[in-house]
């Protein structure tokens, strides 16, 4: 694995205020710190030079780009993390596949489990697996690969990776879990969080984000 060289551009904070923070985190910059100090530089330690309150909701992996949610304080994390928890957040991903799923819209539920000898790697499991859905449209299709806008029911870990590549429709770059020839077509995991709603836990009102997809 390649050492980690997180991107150097400025994290993009797209809303602000006295209870959250949304930014829009590029591909390769880690939502959270990892293991040693060489991995200390992420989302949230970011997040922190602006809002130092700023507090981990929910994380993307490493690879995935998109909007990432902050909450401001302990009490703010605690209530943005329920409505995570409750499924009171619509997500919105897209991701461009390997070839064009049939039918071209639909819902994949494959209950997932850690793969613990290849940790942190994930797989499909029937018996013991949680359960785990995410539906999925396609929104184009070209030569061997389609465009998908794809909405996690549920938010395990690496899902909408493992779910697309348990279909036979890897993700493209996804050095994971795609074959050579998908792995290869793309220079980076395509995979973008696109669209965030939710209630404003201090208003009530509906908050709606998005950030274009950047491939």
């Amino acid at each position: 694995m390649s050492a980690y060289a997180p991107p150097l551009e400025r994290l993009a904070i797209l809303h602000a205020d006295d209870a959250l923070i949304v930014v829009d985190k590029p591909s390769g910059l880690l939502s959270v710190p990892g293991r040693g100090e060489d991995k200390a530089d992420c989302a949230v330690s970011r997040a922190q030079q602006n809002y130092s309150d700023a507090l981990t909701v929910h994380r993307l992996d490493m690879a995935t780009s998109g909007l990432l949610l902050f909450a401001r304080g302990k009490e703010m994390q605690r209530a943005l993390s329920g409505l995570f928890e409750r499924g009171d957040v619509a997500k919105r991903y897209i991701a461009d596949v390997w070839g064009a799923p049939s039918p071209p819209f639909g819902e994949i539920d494959l209950p997932l489990i850690t793969d613990w000898p290849n940790r942190p790697l994930q797989k499909v499991d029937p018996e013991t697996g949680k359960p785990s859905r995410t539906l999925y449209e396609t929104v184009s299709a070209s030569g061997s690969t389609a465009r998908l806008a794809l909405t996690p029911l549920t938010g395990r870990s690496h899902q909408l990776r493992v779910h697309l590549a348990a279909i036979g429709h890897p993700i493209l770059g996804d050095e994971f879990y795609a074959h050579p020839e998908a792995r290869a077509a793309a220079p980076r995991l395509c995979l973008h969080a696109a669209a965030l709603s939710f209630c404003h836990p201090l208003t009530g009102e509906k908050l709606e984000l998005h950030s274009p997809c950047p491939f």
